[in-house]
């Protein structure tokens, strides 16, 4: 095993804190910039998870076996994960009722709301905007997460196929795609009628149960075993998805999420991830 500790406020000190309550003869052996790690053979961890919740520090503590080129498939949430904001929100800012449907998304990303059902709510009160508003959100709002970019090609050079499947729209999930060179794209399609939202969704909804039947569909078209699967997100509706995977990665997530996930990154960007499995 080794144990991985990672994030920009990392300094010799902590890590010789950390030593000293692991123990050993081992040394950390640096994986990045702001990234190292230690080869342990104990379990018990708590206290170094302590340490680093307060020193503001990602912590985890992987299997030797899980290394970059054993995977073969990456599946990703798109808004809060591989991007900075939330899509819906933004499309409402330009009808002046962001803080209504705010609301609503934080209550689904924390698992209070039925995903679906919150949606459609969110979706009707879009009714009548223009089109011409999405191209905005994309223009003036939309940003990739740090290290986004870093991890996609992290995920091209151990040929890792990526896709991003999104309770959000196919407006932006295809331009975050083609933004980062991804292979596939699951996400809601906005009905738009004489170039105004209708305020319906076309289809099925990519809810939490669609997501995860995502990841084992392109996983068995792929040929790969669940072992060979990673997929990362933020809110509730990830996580289905994430326990279909063989490792679950909580990005900056909500309490629920980072609860129930392998692996939590909370002060590092996406290429995070690249740190924890090549170690």
């Amino acid at each position: 095993m080794r144990l991985v500790v990672q994030g920009r406020a990392i300094s010799l000190s902590h890590l010789t804190h950390i030593h000293r309550i692991i123990g050993g003869h081992a040394q950390f052996i640096q994986v990045g910039e702001f990234a190292y790690y230690l080869p342990i053979q104990q379990q018990d961890t708590a206290e170094v998870a302590r340490f680093c919740a307060e020193q503001l520090l990602d912590y985890a503590v992987v299997p030797d076996q899980q290394r970059l080129n054993q995977f073969g498939l990456c599946v990703m949430d798109m808004d809060s994960t591989l991007i900075s904001i939330e899509c819906i929100d933004e499309i409402a800012d330009m009808m002046g009722i962001k803080p209504q449907i705010a609301e609503i998304t934080e209550a689904a990303m924390r698992g209070e709301l039925d995903f679906a059902a919150s949606l459609k709510k969110r979706v009707a009160l879009l009714k009548g905007l223009p089109e011409s508003a999405l191209h905005r959100v994309i223009e003036e709002r939309l940003q990739l997460n740090p290290g986004a970019q870093a991890w996609i090609t992290a995920c091209k050079a151990h040929r890792i196929s990526t896709m991003v499947v999104s309770g959000g729209f196919t407006f932006f999930a295809n331009h975050v795609k083609q933004l980062l060179g991804l292979d596939y794209a699951v996400s809601n399609t906005l009905e738009i009628v004489d170039g105004k939202l209708t305020g319906n969704i076309l289809g099925d909804i990519v809810d939490a149960q669609r997501k995860a039947d995502e990841l084992v569909k392109l996983r068995d078209q792929l040929g790969l075993k669940p072992e060979q699967t990673i997929a990362i997100g933020d809110g509730a509706n990830d996580l289905k998805m994430m326990a279909a995977a063989a490792i679950g990665i909580a990005y900056h997530a909500k309490p629920v999420v980072q609860q129930q996930a392998k692996y939590a990154l909370n002060h590092t960007g996406l290429d995070g991830v690249i740190n924890l499995l090549s170690a």
